[in-house]
């Protein structure tokens, strides 16, 4: 139900996120792949090292091993984490294998301690990365001093520095990860709230007019056999009682699924900053002298054109207004949301933007949708009563 605009493509992952996507998965893989320069002087010494076949196998063994344990654990866990049990694990695997495999086979192998140290600051806790990342660096120094004292020094500073960077990654990752969790937790907790006021207004309004239809219902069942008069006003009654309840439950529903503009703005501020767009929203619009079937189309508008924000602009930056105008036709509340994305490359409106138009007639307002110099806008009016001028 939106119009057809250019796919949304977030310029980057949301650290902290799963890869929704092909393209989020290729520019993470592309994100961690691109560390891999380090492992140029390992896959050099197995080639041009002078080694024996044996060192060879075991040195392409381990370093496979190490570069396959190190992608899982940096890769994986950034999105989905391992429990803490894991983590120790692999980080433990990479701790044997990086000084064996320098120890063994020389100092071109030293650059990976620099992963080692990125992987422990990632991925583990910081009490246990602050130790771990300065004994790394030492081992790979004492080990260093055995094949090539300069390699060692001019990676010992890297070492120390780049993990205790990570740290600061891997703390932003779990914080992440927690405000998620969190945040599903408010949302789960809001429509149980909601589930519950429903079900205590529905009680409230069918509880009394239920009771008194089962009482007049008795009532009309007694009287029926020697008062027939009786019985028939009783059935009168019941029939009335009847279609009030069913009037307060339409207007009860009606209220439910009617947007409010004021609640959709909120949203707004919270659906924009999600998606990593910078939004600019009023705050408690000024609604006197708007009807609710007014007020409920510019919710309509507004979650519509949020939705296509967020799902196919590509815009990093979105202003929603709303403003009071005086118009040919007289005084109007106008709606305008205008982002800087691409648009879209339909030549005509989507279904999102027909129903809007035609919501909006019925509200006696207008929508305009376009592009503009820097973006796409839309703008919807409705018209104001005249006292409320």
């Amino acid at each position: 139900m939106t119009e057809d605009r250019t796919a949304y493509a977030p310029e980057h992952t949301p650290v902290g996120w799963p890869a929704r996507n092909r393209r989020e998965l290729l520019v993470r893989v592309l994100w961690i792949g691109v560390w891999l320069v380090f492992l140029r002087g390992p896959v050099d010494d197995l080639i041009n090292g002078g080694h024996t076949t044996a060192a060879v196998v075991a040195g392409s063994l381990g370093l496979a091993a190490f570069v396959g344990v190190y992608l899982t654990l940096v890769f994986r866990n950034i999105g989905r984490p391992f429990a803490a049990r894991v983590v120790l694990t692999l980080g433990g695997i990479l701790g044997i294998l990086a000084p064996v495999l320098a120890y063994t086979l020389g100092s071109a192998w030293l650059g990976l301690f620099v992963y080692l140290s990125v992987a422990w600051g990632a991925t583990l806790p910081l009490r246990a990365a602050y130790w771990a990342i300065p004994a790394s660096a030492v081992v790979m120094y004492l080990i260093g001093l055995h094949s090539g004292e300069s390699d060692a020094q001019d990676l010992f500073l890297l070492v120390l520095l780049i993990g205790f960077a990570m740290t600061g990654v891997g703390q932003l990752v779990r914080t992440t990860i927690e405000l998620r969790k969190a945040r599903a937790t408010v949302a789960q907790l809001a429509a149980n709230e909601e589930r519950l006021r429903l079900a205590r207004d529905l009680h409230d309004l069918l509880g009394h007019s239920l009771s008194l239809i089962t009482l007049k219902s008795e009532l009309a069942g007694r009287m029926l056999p020697g008062h027939p008069d009786k019985a028939a006003q009783q059935v009168a009654d019941i029939e009335q009682v009847s279609r009030q309840a069913l009037v307060d439950v339409r207007e009860a529903v009606t209220g439910y699924r009617r947007p409010r503009l004021a609640a959709e703005l909120a949203g707004t501020q919270v659906a924009l900053t999600a998606a990593g767009v910078v939004a600019e929203v009023p705050g408690e619009p000024d609604l006197d002298g708007i009807p609710e079937e007014a007020e409920s189309a510019l919710a309509w508008a507004l979650r519509e054109a949020v939705t296509n924000v967020v799902r196919h602009s590509g815009a990093d930056r979105c202003v929603v207004q709303v403003l009071r105008r005086h118009t040919l036709d007289g005084p109007v509340l106008e709606l305008c949301v205008e982002d800087n994305g691409s648009g879209g490359s339909g030549n005509g409106p989507g279904n999102g933007l027909t129903g809007l138009t035609e919501r909006l007639e019925k509200a006696g307002g207008t929508l305009e949708a376009g592009r503009v110099k820097h973006g796409f806008r839309l703008v919807a009016r409705v018209p104001v009563a005249a006292s409320a001028d």
